[in-house]
């Protein structure tokens, strides 16, 4: 058991007297300290994990039976040095772009904010926004990756999706020199 044992003495006159030293037993305080270290344990919530939706793209062998709408279909590929290419429609005959910008609220942010109230425009609805497919290179860092959901997020495009890049975006980019 675990006691607190004090000697107290004390000395009256010329005779030594000796008063009997208090036990205080601390048991208790100890069994009390580790029930309230496990309720505050079980108790407390540890910080919880974000998690934005995500759609990959079928790997079928013909390809997707899907066709995007060339003025609301925004291609982004992340190249090196913090550069993003963008482009509007198809690579081989693109709307807009192929234009090279960076991660601000000046840059990629502004393009695909003024793209995306283009295509609302543009369709008459709402839910009918853009559609931008985002192909992260081998000279891009995850951190890239994650910036540019979070401009996707922060600009209200709610259709995205990650794709691999062709050959042909490769190209643009080695022309641009952000590959």
């Amino acid at each position: 058991m675990a006691e607190l044992n004090t000697q107290a003495r004390s000395l009256r006159g010329r005779r030594r007297t000796q008063t009997i030293a208090a036990r205080v037993d601390l048991t208790a305080m100890v069994d009390l300290m580790f029930l309230l270290i496990t309720f505050f344990m079980l108790t407390s919530s540890l910080s919880k994990f974000h998690n934005m939706p995500l759609a990959m793209p079928d790997k079928a062998p013909g390809g997707s039976g899907f066709k995007i709408p060339d003025n609301r279909s925004m291609t982004i590929c992340l190249g090196d040095n913090n550069k993003v290419l963008w482009y509007m429609g198809a690579v081989a005959n693109p709307l807009a772009g192929p234009s090279t910008t960076h991660y601000s609220s000046s840059g990629i942010r502004k393009e695909i904010t003024a793209k995306n109230k283009e295509a609302i425009q543009s369709s008459g609805s709402i839910t009918k926004g853009l559609i931008v497919v985002v192909k992260p290179s081998d000279k891009s860092s995850y951190k890239n990756l994650v910036d540019i959901l979070d401009e996707l997020k922060i600009a209200g495009v709610n259709t995205y999706f990650i794709a691999d890049l062709s050959a042909a975006e490769i190209n643009q980019m080695r022309k641009k020199g952000i590959y």
